[in-house]
Formats: C-alpha cells, sequence, structure tokens
C-alpha cells in the first residue's frame, strides 16, 4: 500500500512537499522518477517484498510504474512470466511484466485493489487504472497542457491553485456524496472505478475506458445451481480469497470483528489458514455492544482478541483533521469511529482484514427485503397517490430501528414522484422531504440520474436493481472512500475479502432467494455462516458503527457547529439561508435524527471550504 502522484508540463512542483502530503500513505520510502515533461512520485509502505529490489518509481526495460494498492494473485499470475527474469517478490514487478506482455487486457486477470500509473518512455505515453469497485483512489487535474494526479484529493489541492466547482458541491449535498468522476474542484476527477486511461503527454490528450462494470453481471441469467452448491461456492471463493490476502504480505495482518456475519466469516477462516490471528473489535459505551458476541468467536477459534473503546473525549479538537483528512466534503459521520478504530488497530499491525461489501453484494440492508418483493421503481401513479395520502396522516417515528419506523420509511420512499427521489430516500435520507430548501435541487445530478435510469430500464428485478444502483454510488463513492482514508490517514492496510474478483462477478449473478429469503436478509452467507460461526451469530440484523450524531450536534461539537453555521460562507449559495438558520436554531418542526443528519452535512462542507480555501476557525 503507498502513496502515488505525478505531474506533466508543471515546473513550480515541490515534489518534497508531495511526498510530505502523503506520507501517512508511505512512511517508509520515497523516491520520484522525471522524464523531460513528466514526473511520477512514490510513497511506499512496505508490505510485499520488503527490499529495497521492489522500490518504486519501479523502471523495467521501456517501462516505468508506481502502484499504490496490492495484487494477491500474483504468485499466481507471475508463473505466466517464464520468459521474464524477476529481480524481486513484489507484486509491482510483477503487475509491470504483466502489462509489458498483455497490455490493459491483464486488469481482468488481476485480484487485488489498485490504482497505478505506467509510463511508456519512447511512446510517451501514461497509463491509469483502478480496480473493479475502485477500493483504491485515483484522482488527476487536467487544464490547459498542465496535468497533476494523485491518490488523494489534499495532494492535488497542496499544490496546485483549484477553484470549487459549485455545481458538484450541490450535487454533494443534495446526494452525501460525490458521484463517480465528480469532485469538489473545477477541473479535477476521480478515474472511475473499473476504469484505466491513456494520456498522450505530447498532445495532451486523454482516453478513458470501462474495463469492468458490475451491471454487466446483474444482466446475466440467473444461475441455475442448488442452495447447497452456491453455499459451497461461496465457500470456495471466499477461502481462496482470504488465503490471498493472508499470504500476499510479509507483516503480520489482523482482522476487525464486529457482531456481524461479515467479519465474523472473515476472522473464522482467516483462522483457519493463520494461526494466532489478532482480531480487533469495538465496543460502545453506553449503546449496543457487540464484544460479547465477538467473544464467542475469539474463544472458538483461539483467537488473540483486542476489545478497543473508543474515547471521544478529544473529538472537538480532533473533527476537522479527520475531516480534512478527505480532501473534499464528507457527510458519513461513521467516517469519526472509523478513524478512531483504525489509529488503535495500527499500535498492534499493518495490514487489517474486513468484512466491506458483504452487504452489497449478497443483500444485506433491511431496505432490500421489500425490493426483493415489489419493483417500487415501477410502483405506478396511482399507487403513489394513495400511498401519499395514507403516509402523509402518519407521526414521525421516535426510533429508528423500531418496526414503525422501517414501515414508515417504506410509506415514505413509495410515493417519491421519480426514481432518484425514491432512492435516495431509502439511502442516504439526507434532505429528503426538504429539497424546496435548495434553489435548485436538480443541478449536477445530470449523471445519476441517467445511470439510474439506465440500470432500471437494463433489469427487470428490483432487488438487483437496488443492489446495482448501490454498488455504483453510495458503496464506491462513501463507504469505500470511507474505509480507505480512515485506514491509510492511519498508515493501516485495509484488505476486503468480499471485494475479490471471483465474488465480484459471482454474487450478482445469484437468485433473488438467495439474497432476500422472506424477511431474512444476506440469506446464502448466514447459511453458510453455520458452518464456521457460533449459532447466536446467524439471526443478527445489520449494524453499522452505532454513531451517536444527534448527541455530539446537541453538546460535543455543538459549539463549533454554530460557529461554522450562523454565518456560513458557501452552503448558502446552495441553500435557502432561512432555512439554515431554521434548522440551526431549531425554528423548523423535523425528526432530531434528520436535523443532525442535515446540520452534519452543511457543517462537512464549511470545515471543507474554510480549511482549504479561507482561513479556519
Amino acid at each position: 500500500m503507498c502513496g502515488i502522484a505525478g505531474f506533466v508540463n508543471i515546473d513550480n512542483i515541490d515534489i518534497n512537499k508531495v511526498h510530505k502530503s502523503l506520507v501517512h500513505r508511505g512512511p517508509d520510502a520515497h523516491d520520484s522518477y522525471t522524464n523531460n515533461n513528466v514526473t511520477l512520485i512514490h510513497n511506499r509502505l512496505a508490505i510485499q517484498d520488503l527490499s529495497t529490489n521492489a522500490s518504486q518509481p519501479m523502471c523495467i526495460k521501456e517501462y516505468v510504474i508506481i502502484l499504490n494498492g496490492e495484487i494477491y494473485n500474483h504468485y499466481e499470475l507471475k508463473k505466466k512470466l517464464t520468459e521474464y527474469n524477476f529481480k524481486s517478490n513484489s507484486d509491482t514487478e510483477t503487475l509491470l511484466y504483466l502489462f509489458i506482455k498483455y497490455g490493459p487486457d491483464c486488469l481482468h486477470e488481476l485480484d487485488g485493489m489498485f490504482a497505478f500509473s505506467i509510463f511508456h518512455i519512447p511512446s510517451r505515453k501514461l497509463f491509469f487504472a483502478r480496480d473493479r469497485s475502485g477500493k483504491k483512489p485515483l484522482y488527476y487535474f487536467q487544464k490547459d497542457e498542465k496535468f497533476f494526479f494523485a491518490s488523494e484529493l489534499g495532494t492535488i489541492r497542496e499544490n496546485i491553485s483549484l477553484e470549487v466547482n459549485e455545481k458538484h458541491i450541490n450535487a454533494f449535498l443534495r446526494l452525501g456524496f460525490f458521484y463517480k468522476e465528480q469532485t469538489p474542484y473545477k477541473n479535477v476527477y476521480a478515474l472511475p472505478a473499473g476504469s484505466y486511461a491513456w494520456l498522450n503527454t505530447d498532445t495532451m490528450g486523454i482516453k478513458i475506458n470501462k474495463w469492468w462494470d458490475i451491471s454487466d453481471f446483474y444482466k446475466r441469467e440467473p444461475i441455475s445451481l442448488s442452495k447447497n452448491e452456491v453455499i459451497e461456492r461461496v465457500d470456495s471463493h471466499l477461502n481462496l480469497a482470504i488465503k490471498r490476502r493472508l499470504e500476499s504480505s510479509d507483516l503480520e495482518v489482523g482482522s476487525f470483528l464486529s457482531g456481524g456475519i461479515d467479519s465474523g466469516l472473515i476472522v473464522a477462516i482467516a483462522a483457519h489458514h493463520k494461526r494466532d490471528l489478532k482480531a480487533f473489535t469495538v465496543a460502545f459505551e453506553g449503546q449496543y455492544d457487540e464484544s460479547s458476541l465477538a467473544k464467542s468467536v475469539a474463544k472458538k477459534y483461539d483467537l488473540e482478541h483486542k476489545i478497543i473503546h473508543i474515547d471521544y473525549s478529544n473529538l472537538l479538537n480532533d473533527i476537522e483533521k479527520i475531516l480534512m483528512n478527505y480532501g473534499e466534503p464528507f457527510a458519513d459521520s461513521s467516517a469519526i469511529p472509523s478513524y478512531y478504530v483504525s489509529r488503535e488497530a495500527k499500535k498492534y499491525v499493518t495490514v487489517i482484514l474486513n468484512g466491506d461489501g458483504g452487504d452489497e453484494l449478497f443483500g444485506g440492508y433491511r431496505r432490500y427485503v421489500p425490493f426483493s418483493k415489489i419493483n417500487f421503481f415501477n410502483i405506478g401513479r396511482l399507487n403513489r397517490m394513495l400511498i401519499k395520502s395514507v403516509s402523509s396522516i402518519l407521526p414521525y417515528p421516535d426510533n429508528k430501528m423500531s418496526i414503525y419506523n422501517y414501515f414508515y420509511r417504506l410509506l415514505s420512499f413509495s410515493n417519491k414522484p421519480n426514481a432518484l427521489e425514491l432512492y435516495l430516500s431509502t439511502t442516504t435520507d439526507i434532505f429528503e422531504d426538504y429539497i424546496d430548501s435548495f434553489y435548485n435541487h436538480e443541478v449536477g445530478l445530470d449523471a445519476i440520474n441517467l445511470d439510474i435510469m439506465t440500470l432500471i430500464s437494463n433489469n427487470k428485478n428490483g432487488l438487483n436493481k437496488i443492489m446495482n444502483i448501490d454498488f455504483d454510488s453510495v458503496f464506491c463513492a462513501d463507504l469505500l472512500v470511507k474505509m480507505d482514508i480512515a485506514t491509510m490517514a492511519n498508515s493501516l492496510e485495509g484488505r476486503s475479502p468480499m471485494l475479490s474478483k471471483e465474488l465480484l462477478e459471482f454474487a450478482p449473478t445469484l437468485p433473488t432467494k438467495y439474497k432476500v429469503q422472506k424477511t431474512k436478509t444476506k440469506y446464502i452467507l448466514r447459511q453458510l455462516s453455520k458452518k464456521y460461526l457460533p449459532s447466536q451469530y446467524i439471526n443478527q440484523p445489520k449494524r453499522g458503527f452505532e454513531i451517536p450524531l444527534k448527541k455530539w450536534v446537541d453538546n460535543e461539537l455543538s459549539e463549533i457547529i454554530h460557529d461554522y453555521l450562523n454565518k456560513p460562507e458557501l452552503v448558502t449559495n446552495f441553500i435557502q439561508p432561512k432555512f439554515v438558520e431554521g434548522v440551526l436554531n431549531k425554528k423548523i418542526s423535523m425528526q432530531s435524527e434528520k436535523r443532525a443528519k442535515i446540520l452534519w452535512s452543511l457543517f462537512v462542507t464549511e470545515v471543507w471550504y474554510r480549511n482549504s480555501f479561507k482561513t479556519a476557525l
């Protein structure tokens, strides 16, 4: 795992400043390569082949490579490269030889998380690529004849003079995330997940191609396998993925362990492949505590179990630093515990397994239950009117985990007038029911609107539709970004076996009955869990980090939130000042949870803006 950057046709870049901005991603070594107008920069977190033979930028023949990430099956792929003389045991060298031999087609062979660039010296062309799900980030600035790319937006912002992209900020406030290539800066883009690009460093023309898309697998006919055959196939794929992620490290690998079946399966299978596995569980005081469930798995597999008690006593002092790690407004408040748990885990290991992707691939969210029965995207105008009349007379639920809240939200999203509003009301649900507070709530949403309508028309299955949309939006743009930044800010590498090549391409082809059965989510993983986990694990509901956001907004962070929002400098360009003031001072009647989410979204936007372009408070 590393940090990468580079630039073309820019003369005044301080390379040491670039290295410093990426040191948390690669504290072990750093170097750079320059050839005329092209410079490549690398910061290394040494995990595979700790010798200097694996140093980057790595030059072989006419090619130079810088890699952020890991290729977990590189030992298997290396067997196809017998004609080459290897000087290291690193996945970087294997990847470069694969590219030399096969070109971009080599991407289909890789099981890994990666963002890399290869410079072909004779043709003066730069190649860029990202992994299937976009687990590893890659951003680039392009204007006039200048080009700058990096693993983090903060690196670009610190070295290039940038302007706010108000169209994308408006879309962020509406969505709760930056969709696909969008960023909060003008002329700065994310290379989309599952994409590669060629940049001609003479003409500065860039061409982007999509090399992998999960929707291609959702379009396939569901597989015809029995339940036992599916369980065996998932078991085999998951064992292979975990084995690869354990073996492709010269440092100790640990694992996060919650009370959920995803991390439970990861840990249980990892324990079969590795003795003395360290597992880390978060315990929240005064909230639902999963540590007792985690202890049962730790005891069963004789794990070295460490329970982490997150201390929020310094939250006020840490909050701006945590948020600014992202280089963009980041609205997911679970970024806070993710940062703290990563910081604690780093004290013991440098590589950590997690269960990311299990819910999105195997149907783990409660909202998937109704979508497995009803295609809400095609519910019909008359039915929407009837549902709207019923939901309008119901009171707000007090308990967000109650059955009544579930029923209320089901009615609420069913009466939405279009697919995007329906989708957002089931997921981020920040400004839903208050979109009139925007001057124009549709600005910046053309891309996601088009993609959602395309996915809806391409798939008759309602569950597959929303799972496909989830993967392309909230999962890639929010959850994976959160975990990448939270771990790498602490020089910790997070590995996600559920996102292996085999599982990413197998899970979408499963029939609905193996994902959601009656009211049971993640059905096939629950069946597999019977082989590995204590019985009390099997029927546990989906829980993320239990975030006391409402408490923070009203107490620990109340003063700083009021300081930023009493006289906002950016958000009132998009949202009416009277609404912001009304929510801040409780002059508008709404659910306390909704108020906290809205204030948090506005707050993180102001924090980013003032720390990036103004003088922070």
